[in-house]
């Protein structure tokens, strides 16, 4: 039986370890699903067992950040790191379970040990929870889940920790050569996974240049925007709606890997709004076509376009309502002199023109498209495979 003052810390402790332990799982076989190369629903919810969602828009930003994995140059998505959370929460959750069930004769020194060691997922957590609002700008509610787990985790362990707080100085030496073999415990299990999986992964390198090409070169007569890199090293091309979400994730992961500067972009806007776009027959993102006349009337078209991306939202929102209020919008954020220019019939020709380019070289009816070169960047390899992808078609660019 466990000892009264044992008995609760202990059984919360192995709650937080199991629940991030199933939190781990979750992001885990959602991050490996993605290895055939298909777009599939991700589990986010803070709800253990809820099924896979197509509306998790927070955690599949957080999937695709530079953040989710390391080692994304050398395997197609890298590791993730809820593999490490795995083995460290497996860790935790067996040596709960030994306290649990031990109580007292456990003896201090494994309690202050688990103590000390039982906060360092909190700290991790710490760490990503500042990365996920100020880098990702989202919260992915799986991620949410395992912050939760690693502070009830921390809270058993620090409770833990206070009823072996008496220790002798024979105690203290044994305190030391316990943490010390437990702490490279630790670091063995929380490494396995990710080592099993960095070797078992499998090479994508084949399928990188098997997503076709560009059929005709850009002209002057297709008007299109010509965005200079500060540091360019390669030429690009991209097929842009400044409304959709997807694009402006690949932003931020180009801005994340530190690529944008280095690439001297032509840029198609291609909004994916019936008001503009004849190949579709109803708006994917009404106002799309009114906010990429107002980036084509911008002084500064990249500035313009961060602008949307940055405003996305508040955007989306008021081309909803009607071409008024996002004119207004508009108005607003990127000044009169662009409200005025992106309703003339000059400018509503020119984005005719990017997209009678699209629809001469068969691009897909989709956003955002990457072209490096004439080859094009397959859908998959501009999200979690795009370091990896770079750093096989163009190294320079992620040196």
């Amino acid at each position: 039986m466990a000892s009264p003052s044992l008995k609760l810390p202990a059984a919360l402790a192995l709650a937080g370890s199991i629940l991030g332990l199933l939190f781990a799982a979750y992001s885990t076989s959602d991050y490996a699903a993605h290895l055939d190369r298909g777009i599939h629903d991700l589990h986010c919810s803070v709800i253990p067992g809820m099924p896979p969602s197509s509306d998790a828009e927070a955690c599949r930003a957080a999937m695709y950040s530079p953040y989710s994995a390391i080692a994304r140059g050398a395997i197609w998505g890298g590791v993730p790191i809820s593999l490490f959370a795995l083995g460290a929460f497996s860790f935790f959750a067996t040596y709960a379970a030994f306290l649990l069930i031990r109580g007292a004769s456990s003896g201090r020194t494994a309690r202050l040990t688990f103590g000390v060691l039982g906060v360092t997922p909190l700290l991790v957590s710490l760490c990503m929870l500042v990365l996920a609002i100020t880098r990702v700008g989202a919260l992915c509610k799986t991620c949410v889940g395992i912050y939760i787990s690693s502070s009830l985790l921390a809270i058993g362990a620090v409770w833990i920790a206070t009823t072996g707080l008496r220790l002798t100085a024979r105690g203290s030496d044994r305190l030391f050569a316990l943490a010390a073999t437990l702490a490279a415990a630790l670091g063995l299990a929380t490494a396995l996974p990710a080592v099993t999986y960095a070797a078992t992964a499998p090479d994508h390198s084949a399928h990188l240049e098997k997503c076709g090409s560009i059929k005709l070169a850009p002209e002057a007569k297709h008007e299109l925007l010509e965005l200079k890199g500060s540091d360019a090293r390669r030429e690009a091309m991209f097929f842009e709606d400044p409304l959709c979400p997807t694009c402006k994730a690949f932003h931020a992961r180009l801005l994340g890997e530190d690529v944008i500067d280095k690439l001297n972009t032509r840029l198609v806007l291609f909004p994916l709004d019936s008001e503009c776009n004849w190949m579709l027959g109803e708006p994917l993102h009404p106002g799309a076509c009114l906010l990429s006349r107002a980036i084509l009337c911008a002084e500064d078209p990249r500035k313009a376009l961060e602008w949307s991306f940055d405003n996305q939202e508040d955007l989306a929102r008021a081309g909803k309502a009607g071409p008024t209020q996002l004119g207004q919008r508009i108005s607003a954020g990127l000044g009169d002199k662009v409200a005025a220019c992106m309703n003339s019939t000059k400018t509503k020709q020119r984005l005719n023109k990017h997209l009678h380019y699209a629809a001469e070289n068969n691009v897909p009816l989709s956003t955002p498209q990457m072209y490096l070169g004439q080859s094009r960047i397959c859908d998959e390899d501009t999200d979690i495979g795009l370091r990896f992808t770079l750093r096989h078609l163009a190294p320079e660019l992620v040196q």
